[in-house]
Parts: C-alpha cells; sequence; structure tokens
C-alpha cells in the first residue's frame, strides 16, 4: 500500500484492455495459467470459492513449489522441509493446485470435490484433512503468525542440534498473504516480535492487489505496510509486477534468503482474478467465475476449456521437481546417519521428540512434583504451576514457551534454560510481550512444527484477547499449555477489568480443549501429567493468585478422572443426604461447609471436579459413583453459573461483573464462604425433602 488517496466507490469494471506481453519464457507462463485453471475451476465446480486471490497469486506460487523450496511429496514429514503457509485461506483452491501438481496424493477427484462434504479439499486449508497442508488458515493473520512459530523453532532447533559436519535444520517458512492479514492485528502482534528476534528465515510474499472484500483498499486500509515493517525490523522489498515475467519475484526471493538477519515480506503487485473479464475488481474475491467469463479467460490463458485439465509437459515439470526433491531428502536422510553415528545421543533425542514420545519420567508422574500433607506448605495454585514447570522443563528438553509479559505473575519462567533471543536461540523461554493473541498463535505454530511442546501464560481474563488463537489450537489438534493465572474474582484489588467470569465457561463450551482448574499440588500434578499425555487436545490450566489451604485426601489419581470423592467416601450414596462439588479456589471452603453440615447431621459427600472434560470421558458407572444426579448436589465456583447444571441441582457462583477490593472481601460478598456454603447447602436438602423428589440429572435419553 502507497499514501492515502479518496476512496473511490465504483462498480466492478470489465477488463478492456489486452493482455500484456509476457516477457519470459513461454513455458513459465503456460504453468502459471494452467494453475490459474486448476484453480479457478474448483469455485466454479462447487458453485462457492475464492478465485479471484488465487488467479493473481498463481506466478509467486509457481516460482515456489518449481525453483525455490525444499520439499519431499513422499515424505511430507520431513524435519528439514521448507515449511508452506497460506495465510489467506479463502484462496486454498491455489494450494490445492499445487498439492495436486507436486504428488502430494490430491486427486483431480479431489479436486473435483472441493468444499464437499468429506472431502480432502475443504473450503479454507485444514491441517487434519489434508496431506501437505502445514496449519489451518481460515482466520485471517493466523498462518502469518503461525509461520512466526514456524521460523522460532528452525532457529531453536539449528542452534541446539546441527553441528559444524551436519546441518540437520536449515530451512525456510514461506508465507502468502494478503491485505486482510496484515490488518488483522494478531499478524502485527506476531511480526513485531518476528523483527526483534531477527528471524532470518521467515519470507512472507505479500499479495499487494489492493482489494478487499468491501472493495478497494482505498476505503479503509490506507496506511504505508512497508514502512511499518520496516518499523518492525524486518526488510522490505517491492516487484511491481509479476504478470510479463517472475525475474523481479525470483531476485526478490533470493535476496531475502540471503538476508539471515530479519525476517523479509516482498510486496509483490498483483491483480486480483488475473484473467477474468472482471479482473482488478472486488467481484472476482469471493464468487466463481460465471460460464462466460471462465471460457474467454480459458482462451486467453491459451488451456484446455475442459475442467480440471493440467498440460503433460506442465505436470511432467512437477513431477520431476517432485524427484529432485526427493533426492534431496534422500542426501539429507543420509546426512542425518552420519550426524547419528558421531551424535547419538542428540539424534536419540529429536526421534523422540517428533515421534511424540514423552520420556518414562513423565509417564509414570515420577518428576512431578508429590505434596505431603504433614510437612509442605499451602501455596496459591499457580506456584504449584511454577513447580511443575520447573519439575519437568529439566526432564523435557522440548517444553518450551513464555509468558505475555507477566512472568513474575504467572510464574512461567524456566530455571534450567535462558530466553530465547536472538543473540540466544538455543534458549527455551520466549519473551512475547503484550501480545496475547500473537503469542498464542505464535505457540500454534511451534505445536505444528513438531517437537516441541509449547506454553503460554497470561491472566486468566486475557484469554478473551487470545481467544481466536486458542480455537484454532483446538480445531487443528494442537496440544499447546495455556497456563491461565488470576483465575477469579480472587485476583482481588485489580477489579472488574481483569477479574474472569465467564471465560470459565467459554473455554469449556468449545469442542476438544481440557480446562483444569486444580485445587492443589496433587491437581495440579495431574493436570501437567494429563496435558502432556494429550497430544491433540489444547489444555488450558487455571491457577490462583492468592494462597489456598492444603487438601488431605487429595491425590493425582483421583484427579486423573476429571472429579473424585476427597471426603465423605465411608457414606453410601444411597443414604448420603448431599453433594458438594467444587473447583479450584473454592474447594477449601467447601470442605469446611462439609463438615460442619456433617456435625449438623446431614450425611455429606465433597467432590473436586477439576477437569469436567476428563470426568465426562470417564465411563457412566463412574460418573454415577461420583455424581448420581439424584442426590441434591451443590455446585460451587467463583467463575458463570452456566454449564454447572448438567452436573448439580443448586449452584453458586457469579452472575456479575467483579470489583476492586480485596480479595477475601470479594469471596464475602459473592458468597464463597464456608457460612454460605453451609447455608445454600441446608436449604438445598430441605426444599427437595418439602418436593419430595430429586430431578435425576443423570437420567437422559442419550
Amino acid at each position: 500500500m502507497g499514501g492515502s488517496t479518496s476512496p473511490t466507490l465504483s462498480p466492478p469494471h470489465k477488463r478492456t484492455k489486452p493482455c500484456e506481453p509476457y516477457d519470459g519464457p513461454a513455458f513459465e507462463l503456460k504453468c502459471v495459467n494452467n494453475i490459474r485453471s486448476l484453480a479457478a475451476d474448483m469455485p466454479s465446480a462447487a458453485k462457492s470459492g475464492h478465485p479471484g486471490a488465487p488467479m493473481g497469486c498463481a506466478p509467486m506460487a509457481h516460482l515456489l513449489w518449481s525453483e525455490v523450496m525444499n520439499y519431499s511429496p513422499s515424505n511430507p514429514e520431513w524435519w528439514n522441509r521448507d515449511r508452506f503457509v497460506l495465510s489467506n485461506g479463502h484462496a486454498c483452491s491455489l494450494q490445492y493446485s499445487m498439492l495436486h501438481l507436486a504428488g502430494y496424493g490430491l486427486t483431480t477427484d479431489d479436486l473435483k470435490n472441493f468444499r464437499q462434504l468429506g472431502s480432502l479439499t475443504p473450503g479454507h486449508p485444514e491441517n487434519f484433512v489434508t496431506k501437505g497442508v502445514e496449519v489451518s488458515t481460515g482466520p485471517l493473520g493466523q498462518g502469518i503468525s503461525n509461520a512466526v512459530g514456524f521460523a522460532v523453532a528452525e532457529r531453536h532447533f539449528a542452534a541446539t542440534f546441527n553441528t559444524e559436519a551436519h546441518k540437520i535444520f536449515d530451512h525456510h517458512t514461506y508465507v502468502i498473504c494478503g491485505d486482510g492479514c496484515l490488518q488483522e492485528g494478531v499478524s502485527s502482534e506476531a511480526s513485531s516480535l518476528a523483527g526483534h528476534l531477527g528471524l532470518g528465515h521467515l519470507i512472507v510474499l505479500y499479495d499487494d492487489n489492493n482489494i478487499t472484500i468491501d472493495g478497494s483498499t482505498d476505503l479503509s486500509f490506507t496506511e504505508d505496510v512497508g514502512k511499518r515493517y520496516e518499523a518492525y525490523g524486518w526488510q522490505v522489498l517491492t516487484v511491481e509486477t509479476v504478470e510479463s515475467d517472475l525475474k523481479d519475484l525470483r531476485a526478490a526471493v533470493e535476496a531475502a534468503k540471503a538476508n539471515t538477519e530479519q525476517p523479509t515480506i516482498i510486496k509483490i503487485k498483483t491483480t486480483i482474478g488475473k484473467g477474468s473479464i472482471l479482473e482488478g475488481s472486488a467481484a472476482t474475491h469471493g464468487a466463481p467465475l460465471k460460464p462466460d467469463d471462465m471460457a474467454q479467460a480459458k482462451k486467453g490463458w491459451g488451456v484446455s476449456e475442459t475442467p480440471f485439465t493440467v498440460a503433460d509437459d506442465v505436470q511432467k515439470l512437477y513431477d520431476d521437481v517432485s524427484k529432485a526433491n526427493d533426492a534431496k531428502f534422500a542426501a539429507w536422510e543420509e546426512m542425518f546417519a552420519a550426524y547419528k553415528a558421531a551424535n547419538a545421543e542428540k539424534a536419540g533425542e529429536l526421534e523422540r521428540r517428533f515421534g511424540r514420545k514423552l520420556p518414562d519420567c513423565i509417564l509414570s508422574g515420577e518428576s512431578l512434583p508429590k505434596f505431603d500433607f504433614a510437612k509442605d506448605k499451602p501455596l496459591a495454585t499457580r506456584q504449584y504451576s511454577r513447580d511443575c514447570i520447573g519439575a519437568i522443563a529439566p526432564v523435557l528438553p522440548e517444553l518450551m514457551g513464555g509468558s505475555a509479559d507477566l512472568t513474575p505473575s504467572n510464574l512461567t519462567a524456566i530455571a534450567c534454560s535462558g530466553d530465547f533471543q536472538k543473540a540466544t536461540p538455543d534458549g527455551r523461554y520466549l519473551r512475547f510481550g503484550v501480545r496475547e493473541h500473537g503469542m498464542a498463535a505464535i505457540c500454534n505454530g511451534l505445536f505444528a512444527y513438531g517437537g516441541i511442546r509449547p506454553f503460554c501464560a497470561t491472566f486468566l481474563n486475557f484469554a478473551g484477547y487470545a481467544l481466536g488463537s486458542i480455537r484454532v489450537s483446538a480445531l487443528s489438534k494442537f496440544g499447546v499449555l495455556y497456563v491461565m493465572t488470576h483465575d477469579s474474582i480472587g485476583l482481588g484489588e485489580d477489579g472488574p477489568t481483569h477479574q474472569p467470569v465467564e471465560m470459565i465457561e467459554s473455554l469449556r463450551s468449545m469442542p476438544n480443549i481440557n480446562v483444569y482448574r486444580p485445587a492443589d499440588s496433587n491437581e495440579m500434578s495431574m493436570a501437567y501429567k494429563s496435558a502432556l499425555e494429550t497430544h491433540e487436545t489444547p489444555s488450558v490450566i487455571c491457577c490462583s493468585r492468592s494462597g489456598l489451604p492444603a487438601l488431605e485426601n487429595s491425590s493425582v489419581e483421583g484427579a486423573s478422572k476429571g472429579a473424585y470423592t476427597i471426603l465423605g467416601s465411608d457414606i453410601e450414596l444411597a443414604s448420603a443426604d448431599l453433594i458438594i462439588v467444587g473447583t479450584g479456589s473454592e474447594v477449601g471452603a467447601c470442605l469446611e461447609a462439609a463438615k460442619k453440615l456433617g456435625e449438623s447431621g446431614l450425611k455429606v459427600r465433597m467432590v473436586s471436579m477439576p477437569c469436567q472434560e476428563l470426568f465426562l470421558q470417564q465411563s457412566t458407572e463412574y460418573q454415577k459413583s461420583v455424581l448420581p444426579g439424584n442426590i441434591p448436589t451443590l455446585s460451587v465456583e467463583a467463575s458463570a453459573e452456566h454449564g454447572w447444571h448438567r452436573f448439580s441441582h443448586g449452584q453458586i457462583g457469579v452472575t456479575r461483573f467483579g470489583m476492586s477490593a480485596p480479595g477475601k472481601e470479594l469471596f464475602k460478598k459473592y458468597g464463597f464462604t464456608t457460612e454460605n456454603i453451609t447455608q445454600k447447602g441446608q436449604a438445598l436438602v430441605d426444599f427437595y425433602k418439602n418436593v419430595g423428589s430429586v430431578p435425576d440429572l443423570m437420567s437422559r435419553p442419550f
């Protein structure tokens, strides 16, 4: 983007000038036009999709996949492959075209099934569906931010494992992105950090086509992107055209690769919908070309009118490129064999990490802290989290992460390792700065890279800033660890802007995510063990700011089932009068209330429920042994009541925003005291005695 101009609102214009002559090799243009045709065919077949960006970006894709990138279709998990990220994921027909040409197993029939139920070619790239897709890039800005994680990982592995004789990790990450990606705040956060870290193996090709869905970028995006990225510390290059030849783009990519001290963004002027009658307009962005437009475009491109046709010589080129890349992989394998012979311990460590195998001491729980009720001092659960990180990090070198400028509060520093910085890329602790959304997106990239178990931290309330990336973690099956401290109104004086109310339930309502709210050291050790063992599910570990009472009967084994009885297990369910279920910082008060009610003659069982998701994975028999559903049950959590109705007949929760005051005073005002829990528990028992029956919460048809 250049300087500001007045917005021009005009209807889509039809192309009237003939295509400009191509100064590069004729066969190069033939390849580009075959890609354009294939990418445009998919939205037409689906009667939905985005042909414009693929038609404009085809020259970039051809150069990257035919000349620049190292990849191996027969070995798609090659550790040293160049990573490719299509950040503007709506242009996925371009990526699918390249995967088809390069031999990643996408057939012509797969392309014809674009955007259809159960196909390998969904409407935006999904890493868990299509081989060769590194990350899921539907939400704009996520892909370029994930790519920063790739670049961090490559730099870290190179610094940690490469030797003078063997460069096991020495690759680049290439991104194609559009104006929309660079408007999203998450990309600014991640790009700023990338510049600070000097990630020289990160190269972004910016599709500078001056068009968004609403129309010209003059409507809303007139900043100088180049100057912004220069301020971030990036190398900024400009290519004025890729429509007459690729020599300038080729030179720019080489210049980017030569600069190992800075990430590079290449601003590339393109025409959206190149070849369409409506090229250069927003009309080509999100709708298939009309049949007459497609016919004239294919005629202009000099390609077959038959849909999904690739010229034989074009396919042969890509077959030859793929064979050459497979040969590069074979040469790398030979190098790794020599590396392994000379560095057996390091090679074994890499194989373990990329094979997703945890050390035995993690699987057994041997390395995790164990609480001694008689000797150990009770602490805040964020301190127990600190102890878990301190115990795990020395024996789990793939644990890598950091905090959004809250290290002293989150207590997430890795004592056995220094910071990852430009000068110290072997460090494992990342200083993300105040960039929650970018932090989470970068961690998604770290996980997708392989061989790293990333974690990141902030206050639980500011998970809201990161929620878009957390959702992508869950969707993508990325087992990122999110450490979220200051998890309730109990954080106190900072007030309602910092006190989470709805956040825990918001996270619990998301598919494929485990939300832990441990009440003590044993439950915290369980949370970390469970999170590390669950590779395809992200985990949110919620931690208190303030100290909590010790729990005499807690256990890692019991907590691993998500909920378990910690008081009154000797009371037969058939004779129980009341069950109190609590989480985290409220469990201590619940226990005291249960004891008081017991002294008054009631038979009360107390349940700690550190993770609803784990509990719901247990057998129905086990669930009924803990929460049978037909005994009056009171839930207590300093969070929203929503979601607890499936487990309890009455709820003590938070139904409005918090206040600024000391935490103990707030807990009293909001009813999280032994006295109020005792009163509400008695009231619940009395109510159902008067009613005559208790609704069975476990009695459901499905």
